[in-house]
């Protein structure tokens, strides 16, 4: 049976839209639109503690065009999740009643542990344990990283067979994870400030990404995984990069691996690089150009201090799993 769904996600930086046939019986998902927006929603939100009207206003103005895309498509049933930057927002009821007016539906704010059991379910549905289980998923937005440990499979955790992730919040077996407050929008205004950064800024953003890593030590057996799984536009504009692509071809990024070698040499490039400079790159969105250097320096930093010698680079993420558990709470 095929069910048509609509994800949305809104992240620190992103306001990102999936609508999708999900065939549970077959495992599959098969994309009708994919899309984008770089709305900046957590802008400030570290220092403040609150949503800004202007990030507000920007995010409104796309989910409303979000709201006329899922109608074309007919879905039969819509979700929305709201992450780290509403997660510690003062005023995250104005965002949700904003976001009900134009949906219809509320947004669900997630907790660390719902966004990073979702994103390891879109990021694993297709990975077999067999082949390089079990899965450090790394999901690295604009406000936080989380992690989950797993072996992967078909519809990961809320696919067929496994318990799934339900709308009021995890059910079933939940595999180790752990969130922490290191994205890249949150490490460029707390440290990476200069154009470029200087070195002192970079060093201070090094000891604040080390010792959230230390504190996933403590809570994910980290030694366990075979392959480090990267999500989310800080990993795939890397990759791109380290590929040496033109253009941003997103069947290319899905399921490259990018050794740490690479990683390491286009996170020291992109520090050392003007915003000028790096919005001249090909694969990179305007809306990246001044984070871009944070994501990267918390990709290079996980692979240093777990030991990962490449990465495992997915398109596929918490859109894909919001869209997995819809099939399963509407269709299954």
């Amino acid at each position: 049976m095929t069910c048509r769904v609509a994800a949305l996600d809104c992240g620190t930086n992103s306001l990102r839209l999936l609508v999708a046939d999900v065939d549970l019986d077959r495992a599959e998902l098969t994309d009708l639109t994919r899309r984008m927006e770089i709305v900046r929603l957590g802008e400030g939100v570290d220092q403040t503690g609150r949503l800004a009207p202007a990030a507000l206003a920007r995010t409104i103005v796309v989910l409303r065009e979000y709201a006329d895309v899922i109608a074309g498509f007919a879905a039969q049933s819509v979700r929305m999740v709201a992450t780290s930057a509403t997660r510690d927002a003062g005023n995250a009821a104005e965002f949700v009643r904003r976001v009900s007016d134009v949906l219809g539906i509320a947004p669900e704010v997630l907790t660390g542990a719902g966004e990073a059991m979702l994103s390891f379910t879109g990021a694993t549905a297709e990975l077999a344990a067999d082949h390089g289980g079990p899965f450090l998923v790394a999901d690295i937005g604009g406000g936080s990283t989380e992690f989950v440990l797993g072996p992967g499979g078909p519809g990961g955790y809320v696919g067929a067979g496994s318990p799934p992730v339900s709308r009021g919040g995890l059910g079933g077996i939940v595999p180790p994870n752990y969130s922490v407050n290191i994205g890249c929008v949150r490490m460029t205004e707390r440290h990476l400030r200069g154009d470029p950064p200087t070195a002192r800024e970079v060093a201070a953003a090094t000891a604040d990404i080390d010792a959230a890593l230390d504190a996933v030590a403590d809570a994910v057996p980290v030694g366990e995984a075979k392959t480090l799984v990267g999500l989310a536009g800080s990993v795939t504009t890397v990759a791109a990069i380290a590929m040496g692509l033109p253009a941003y071809d997103a069947a290319r990024i899905h399921h490259a691996r990018i050794c740490s070698a690479d990683v390491h040499a286009v996170t020291l490039a992109l520090l050392s690089q003007t915003r000028t400079v790096r919005a001249g790159i090909g694969v990179m969105h305007p809306g990246r150009v001044d984070v871009i250097g944070g994501g990267a320096l918390v990709l290079d930093r996980v692979m240093d201090r777990f030991g990962f010698s490449e990465v495992l680079v997915s398109e596929h993420d918490i859109l894909d799993g919001i869209a997995w558990s819809l099939a399963r709470d509407s269709c299954g």
